[in-house]
Order: structure tokens, then C-alpha cells, then sequence
């Protein structure tokens, strides 16, 4: 019989345009050999321009979602995406308190505060942000926040590798077992140093600076890489180094799509086979 893989959990909005969100996450789940399950959270009109559109799904049918995937299928690890509004993110933490996902509960939890833009333009209202300071950063496991969602919750502008540690530390202060200061936004810094932190030890985790200006879905895969590392068994820190090492090659695989930004691409995990020689 076939071994049934490790499920992980995505929490997330949809993205039509296939870039981010859970079908960035979904795409990382299968390269990474994970099947993925997902609670939809929001449905987004965009595409590689702009997101002219949102539509949130209502905050008990996301609930319902996580409850009804955990308790019949399994779930090794879950994530969190777009959370669209302070209702969702309070349903999401009751659902995962009786799931037992989170700090507390036996399933590694990686909130992916999704709270600005690629521009940097806040995506949440500021009830939102409070419910993820309060309700989810206490029970993630690691949160991932990029610069600008970084300075939205702590108000520390990183500019430099000493604002990322100051930066670090005041994630930790919010409640969360483990923080990772990603680096990609850095753009003075020859090098994407992310920085990873338990309240004691600070880990830099360094790679080369990749010349593209495709970086759709860049968090949601570095994200859905770590959770799915999670899911098979690794522990928090050698989960964010195969992350930081998946993402890295997404990011040198990316590829234009639209008129616009492109996503990065985990595809680069199936490059190595070619279908027609591998037949059906």
C-alpha cells in the first residue's frame, strides 16, 4: 500500500492569478513532497498588476474549514496567509486551540502575518493587526513577517543588521516562540542575511542577493517551505534553513507572467526530469 505523505495546513486567501497566497503555498506543499490542505480565507481579483478586488470568506465557514481537514484527514504542520479582518483571525485561533495547532497543542504553527503589500501599503485594518498582535502571535510557533509588515507591527524600521536583531527581540516580546527577520527588502545589503531568533540565540542565515525583479509569492513560498519541512519532521531551526535554501532557488527559477511582477517558482524542484522521457 501507499504511503500516505505528511498533510500540511495552509490558512490563506486566494490569489487568481497563481502567484501567492495558497496556490503559492499549495505549489511549495507538492514540491516539497507534503500534501496540502487549505482553509480559504478570502477570494482575491488580481493578477500580476494589482488586486482590484476582495472578497472575504465568512469567519465561521474558515473555522469549520480547519476543524473539519484536522479532524478527519491530520495535519503535521499549518500556516497562516491573508487573514482579511479581525473576525477571521479570532475564529482562526479558537479553531486552532481545538486542534490542538499552535504553541500548546502538538502541531508546529508558522504565522505568515500577511499585513502589507509588496509596495509596503497596509493590507489590514487596524483591528486586524491588533487580533494578530494578540490572538495569533502568542500561539505561532514562528511568525515570518517581511520588513514592512515588520515596522506595522513593532514600529522598528530595519535598516541594517542591528535593527533586524532590535527587531527580532520585540517579535519575541509579542509572544511568539521563535522570530524570522527576513532580509530580502534590505536592498543596500549585497547579501539576503534573514535572521532567526528564540529569545536567545541569534541565527543569520545568509544567501547571495538574486537580480530579478520576479518576487511575487517570495514569502508565502519561504512560509509554506518551512511548514512543509515542519510537517516531515525536522525541527524549528533546520525547517527554516531548508526554507531559506528552497526559497533561494525559487527566487533564481522565477519567471515573467503578465505585464507585471512575476512569481517565484518551486518548480525548479521537477526541472531535473524531463515528462516526455519520464512517460505517464
Amino acid at each position: 500500500m501507499t504511503r500516505t505523505p505528511p498533510r500540511a495546513l495552509t490558512i490563506a486567501g486566494s490569489d487568481s492569478g497563481g502567484g501567492a497566497g495558497l496556490q503559492a503555498d499549495l505549489r511549495t506543499f507538492f514540491a516539497c513532497g507534503v500534501h496540502g490542505l487549505t482553509a480559504v480565507t478570502a477570494v482575491t481579483v488580481q493578477n500580476s498588476l494589482t488586486v482590484s478586488a476582495v472578497t472575504e470568506i465568512p469567519a465561521d465557514v474558515v473555522a469549520a474549514q480547519i476543524e473539519t481537514v484536522a479532524t478527519d484527514i491530520g495535519v503535521q504542520a499549518a500556516k497562516t496567509g491573508m487573514l482579511a479582518s479581525a473576525d477571521i483571525i479570532a475564529a482562526v485561533a479558537k479553531a486552532c486551540d481545538r486542534t490542538e495547532i499552535g504553541q500548546g497543542g502538538r502541531i508546529p504553527f508558522v504565522v505568515d502575518p500577511v499585513a502589507a503589500s509588496m509596495h509596503g501599503d497596509p493590507l489590514l485594518r487596524e483591528d486586524a493587526m491588533q487580533a494578530l498582535r494578540s490572538e495569533l502571535f502568542p500561539r505561532a510557533t514562528l511568525v515570518t513577517p517581511n520588513l514592512d509588515e515588520v515596522e506595522l507591527f513593532t514600529g522598528i524600521a530595519v535598516r541594517d543588521r542591528d535593527d533586524q536583531r532590535e527587531a527580532a527581540a520585540a517579535l519575541i516580546e509579542l509572544g511568539a516562540q521563535w522570530a524570522l527577520v527576513k532580509g530580502g527588502h534590505m536592498h543596500e545589503d549585497p547579501e539576503c542575511v534573514d535572521l532567526l531568533y528564540d529569545g536567545r540565540t541569534f541565527t543569520e542565515l545568509p544567501a547571495a542577493r538574486v537580480d530579478t525583479r520576479h518576487t511575487h509569492g517570495g514569502g508565502d513560498t519561504m512560509a509554506s517551505s518551512i511548514t512543509a519541512a515542519l510537517a516531515r519532521g525536522m525541527d524549528l531551526p533546520a525547517a527554516v534553513r531548508f526554507g531559506k535554501r528552497f526559497v533561494t532557488r525559487s527566487v533564481r527559477a522565477a519567471y515573467p507572467l503578465g505585464a507585471g511582477v512575476g512569481p517565484v517558482s518551486p518548480l525548479w524542484r521537477l526541472a531535473d526530469e524531463d515528462p516526455e522521457e519520464s512517460g505517464p
